[in-house]
């Protein structure tokens, strides 16, 4: 099924901001960056599991992480002016929401990219910060070929 149609007032006046700081896109984006560092965090500690155990973890990426990693990935031009922590959270939540409505990656793409940066230890807390900031701004260098330029 297409979902393109909750794109279609966007599109018709497509900029970086319009993306980066629309509240809905943040929303759906909430979700889906969720499920998928949730499922690859899954896969990372099962593969590295010395018990040959599934590990099955549902975690919430904090804005820490995804303000940092946005700003790493110099996409801070995606959000508002002045933006605190949380507005550039939103942002990279609202980002990963477009490039997905939009057809252009799909879950598996993002838990794969996000799986190839996080080989590190993921139980300790620090080191999984360190990671996951890392695979957000993979992820980030990755799908901004599909974002406007202006």
């Amino acid at each position: 099924m297409s979902y393109e149609f909750l794109l279609k007032d966007l599109n018709n006046n497509l900029t970086q901001k319009s993306i980066g700081t629309d509240k809905g896109l943040a929303k759906i984006g909430d979700s889906i960056v969720n499920l998928t560092y949730s499922i690859a965090k899954s896969i990372v500690l099962t593969r590295n599991s010395k018990i040959n155990n599934s590990i099955r973890t549902g975690v919430k990426v904090s804005k820490t992480i995804l303000a940092n990693a946005l700003k790493e990935a110099n996409m801070k031009c995606f959000s508002k002016t002045r933006a605190d922590a949380h507005d550039m959270a939103d942002t990279v939540e609202a980002v990963v929401a477009y490039v997905w409505l939009s057809k252009k990656v799909t879950i598996e793409d993002i838990i794969n990219i996000l799986v190839d940066s996080l080989e590190s230890n993921l139980t300790v807390r620090s080191e999984e910060i360190k990671n996951a900031t890392i695979a957000f701004r993979n992820l980030l260098l990755e799908i901004i070929k599909f974002l406007p330029e202006n």
